[in-house]
Formats: structure tokens, sequence, C-alpha cells
């Protein structure tokens, strides 16, 4: 696999860096290869699409384990339990300087289910006082890999990348 070698198990020291740790649920069919990302909430995130979308995932403490930090943000993130084997797929960097460890496994996700994220807490409208609840997540779907790559995160992409060279593999 071209790109970073996997990461340590677990983080030894996350001072002065953002390290975040997810996963790339896929399924392949009919359809070819699609892959599973969801799209951050809050009012910042309301009318952008295209580069907006990412993977599950979630910021890493220090001494937590890397894949273990990625299943329960998926978890947190989507309301669903990952379960099956996971292959890693490296680290990447983004642009704003946060490194992302990732692995994928095949899966599937009721769509009419929905998401079922967590929330955090955010005062909105700015400096008026009001705290509001909004869900990490507000929406999930799957994507062919040629649509995926204009969704997501553009320092992402190099995980679906890796991701269609492991499968072309196997």
């Amino acid at each position: 696999m071209a790109g970073r070698p996997a990461a340590e198990s677990r983080v030894q020291e996350v001072k002065g860096s953002k390290i975040s740790s997810g996963l790339l649920m896929y399924r392949s069919g009919l359809h070819g290869l699609q892959v599973f990302l969801v799209h951050p909430g809050g009012p910042f995130w309301t009318k952008k699409d295209e580069g907006a979308w990412s993977i599950p995932k979630g910021e890493v403490q220090e001494g937590d384990d890397l894949l273990d930090t990625a299943k329960r943000e998926f978890e947190e993130e989507t309301g669903t339990k990952p379960e099956g084997i996971f292959l890693p797929l490296g680290s990447i960097r983004q642009r704003g300087g946060k490194t992302v460890h990732a692995w994928a496994f095949e899966g599937d996700w009721d769509e009419r289910r929905g998401i079922r994220s967590n929330t955090f807490p955010l005062e909105w409208p700015p400096r008026s006082g009001r705290i509001q609840e909004f869900p990490e997540v507000d929406k999930g779907a799957f994507f062919d890999a040629d649509t995926a790559a204009k969704k997501m995160n553009e320092g992402q992409v190099e995980l679906l990348q890796r991701l269609r060279a492991l499968l072309s593999r196997s």
C-alpha cells in the first residue's frame, strides 16, 4: 500500500497535535464500489456539500487505542456498531494539520433508519447567549467512489484511493 506505514496501535503523545481515528465502511455490488460518508451537523455546515463529507472519525486522546477509538466514534456518529475485518489504510494529513488514522471494513447501513449521532453544545446565533444542541453528524449515505471523491474532505480522498488499491489486489 502506498503512503505511510500503519500507525502504532496507541497514541503516545497528543500535545499540540490534532489526531483523529476513523472508519471507511464500504460495500460492493451491482453498482460497483460504494463508500459510506457522513455530513457534519451544526449551523456552519448546513449549506455545504462538496468537500464537506467525511469518514466517521473522532479525536484520539493520549493512551487511546487508535482502532478502538475509530470503532467508538463510528458508533457515536452513526448509531451503528461497526463489525467485521478492519483493513488498515494508514494515515493522512488534512490541510488544517489534523492527522487521520483510518481502517476500512465491509458493511451496510439501512438508510431508512437514519443517523443517530451524539450532539454538541454551541452558542447559536453567535453572541446571543443561547446554547443549542446540534448533532455531530446530520446525515450519512453511500456514494459510488467517483462521487465520494468529490463529496469528501479533499485530504481524505487518499484513503479512498488506498481502499481501491487494496481491493483491486484481492
